[in-house]
């Protein structure tokens, strides 16, 4: 079972406590159970040993970073755009993993319509009242708790072979942008007439993680002093 102290690690990343937070925490033990990974330490987060892929940029993967100790900072996290709430877990140089995705349907199932009703004006409308926040928020962490030992009949869950070696994060030369003076990866400089600027000062478009998943986008702030 996910202890309380996970659960407050998450919440503390996270901000709140909702269902699919813990989702990310239960399909991380799960797959770590399937794999018989107890912990992922020092040494194993330094060499980026276990590596976690995740499938959407939600709650889900909130949890998966608490759980697995897999981030995107320390670079053994990765992030597949597919649009599913899904967690594929691995160790380097071995051929097997476990994949657990959730069951969404099955999920809905355990949400009471004022729930969804709650959430869909709170959260999918951004127009709920503060007051209708707090109580989402505490139907939520009522619902959330409840699914710490959720059954793996609320999962589908596979064996994985890995077919594709994902290298380990390269370190990068840096450059200095001509405009601003500041440093950056040489791989997301930009050239020009025989100097280097960063995006930001180029003006160009970036690939960026956002609501909708990656999409590109122009570097939305500017520098005002």
């Amino acid at each position: 079972m996910v202890s309380e102290s996970l659960l407050e690690q998450a919440r503390n990343l996270h901000g709140h406590v909702c269902p699919y937070l813990v989702l990310g925490l239960r399909a991380s033990e799960i797959a770590f159970e399937r794999l018989g990974i107890t912990r992922v330490g020092v040494a194993e987060t330094m060499r980026e040993d276990v590596v976690a892929i995740v499938e959407a940029n939600n709650c889900f993967a909130d949890g998966v970073q608490v759980f697995t100790r897999c981030t995107f900072g320390n670079n053994s996290l990765v992030y597949l755009d597919t649009g599913k709430t899904a967690l594929t877990v691995f160790r380097r140089g071995e051929k097997r993993g476990v994949r657990v995705y959730v069951l969404s349907e099955r999920v809905r199932e355990l949400l009471q319509p004022e729930v969804g009703e709650l959430w869909r004006r709170v959260v999918a409308e951004r127009r709920g009242s503060r007051e209708d926040a707090e109580r989402l928020h505490e139907a939520f962490e009522k619902l959330g708790r409840g699914m710490l030992n959720l059954s793996e009949d609320f999962f589908k869950i596979s064996e994985v072979e890995v077919v594709e070696e994902l290298e380990r994060a390269p370190i990068f030369e840096s450059v200095r942008c001509e405009s601003c003076g500041e440093l950056v990866m040489k791989p997301r400089a930009v050239l020009k007439d025989g100097k280097w600027f960063c995006a930001s000062c180029a003006g160009v478009p970036v690939q960026a993680v956002v609501g909708r998943g990656i999409s590109t986008v122009k570097v939305p702030f500017r520098e005002v002093s």
